[in-house]
């Protein structure tokens, strides 16, 4: 008679014969072997589908480029903007004589000969008397 473990049959009708194994000792040891496979094969399934989500070029990290990119073209407009400013006021700094005498006032403090300049300080009582 032979051991339940070794029997391979479907059903109790089925005659008791004895499995083929290919070489394997144990019907079930290859059924172990191949579990311990599978679980393997998922536990690296789920090692990668981590380091997708969280590793150096997973989805977090797009997440934070693409916010690194739109700040970025962010500062390229400010810049062009800036920049079409300057250009502005070089061509207007080249073909009007006014322009620099308008920024030469205003920046420099400078005056012309002739020309008398009044320094005007508000007085410490002025201010007391105003906030009444």
């Amino acid at each position: 008679m032979y051991k339940r473990r070794e029997l391979g049959y479907n059903s109790w009708l089925m005659p008791a014969t004895r499995m083929k194994t290919n070489g394997v000792a144990n019907a079930r040891t290859w059924g172990r072997g191949r579990r311990h496979v599978l679980i393997g094969l998922g536990f690296a399934v789920c090692l990668l589908m981590i380091n997708g989500i969280v590793g150096d070029n997973g989805a977090f990290a797009l997440m934070r480029a693409r916010a690194q990119y739109a700040d970025m073209a962010n500062a390229v407009a400010t810049k062009k903007a800036e920049n079409a400013r300057m250009r502005e006021q070089w061509r207007r700094l080249e073909t009007d004589p006014s322009a620099i005498e308008d920024i030469a006032r205003r920046e420099l403090d400078l005056i012309k000969p002739g020309e008398m300049l009044f320094i005007v300080r508000d007085a410490p009582g002025a201010r007391k008397k105003e906030e009444r």
